[in-house]
């Protein structure tokens, strides 16, 4: 899974395939090819929401500790 991306870079590119694909300019040669980059775009996207909730939860915990 290629994690040099951003988030923001990733969900664009994401955006960008499923724009091409509801306006049906991917051709049936690279439909599946689309679909996989998709996925894994999706890898990305959700392992960075994750790793975001947990460093904010982890603050969140760190700020209740304090008071």
């Amino acid at each position: 899974m290629e994690t040099t991306l951003t988030y923001q870079q990733a969900f664009e590119e994401l955006e960008q395939i499923t724009n091409d694909i509801e306006a049906e300019e991917v051709s049936v040669d690279d439909l599946a090819k689309k679909v996989k980059r998709a996925a894994d775009l999706l890898e990305i996207c959700n392992a960075k929401l994750k790793l975001t909730e947990t460093e904010v939860n982890k603050i969140i915990e760190n700020i209740k500790n304090k008071e």
